[in-house]
């Protein structure tokens, strides 16, 4: 199946550096090799979707959003909020990988659009197998939306 690997832009809204950290190393190793861009909070990515909007009337449209949801300024509920409300961004699947373990954090998150939930594994092992099925899952099984139409 590796071959049918789809090349795509991944956003990573996360700020801890650790974190972001090991979801770089956890893509590298399952064989991801993306272009990964990193948000630390809400504000600056719903900026870094809109900063080519503005300059040059196109959008980035990655892939595949990895979001946490316990962030400054904007957390990730705020965020999606914004991002699944806006005609243009609003196709862009959305998975949030988090420490949050409340019931409401899923509910309100699955109701605002996202296409998964998933709980931070907290040892390194778990969180390269995760990787592992989200490679399989989102790189290698599904069809996206197109970058354009």
């Amino acid at each position: 199946m590796g071959e049918n690997l789809q090349r795509m832009d991944i956003v990573v809204a996360e700020d801890d550096d650790d974190d972001f950290q090991l979801i770089s190393e956890a893509f590298q190793k399952s064989g991801v090799v993306h272009d990964i861009h990193r948000a630390r909070d809400g504000e600056e990515l719903l900026h870094l979707l809109e900063k080519d909007k503005r300059a040059n009337g196109s959008i980035l449209k990655p892939g595949l959003i990895l979001l946490d949801l316990n962030m400054p300024k904007k957390d990730g509920i705020e965020a999606l909020r914004e991002l699944k409300a806006d005609p243009l961004l609003r196709s862009i699947p959305v998975v949030v990988l988090t420490t949050s373990k409340s019931d409401e954090d899923v509910y309100r998150t699955y109701d605002l659009g996202v296409n998964s939930f998933i709980q931070k594994p907290i040892s390194y092992r778990k969180f390269l197998e995760l990787f592992e099925v989200l490679k399989e899952y989102w790189f290698e099984t599904v069809r996206l939306p197109p970058k354009t139409i």
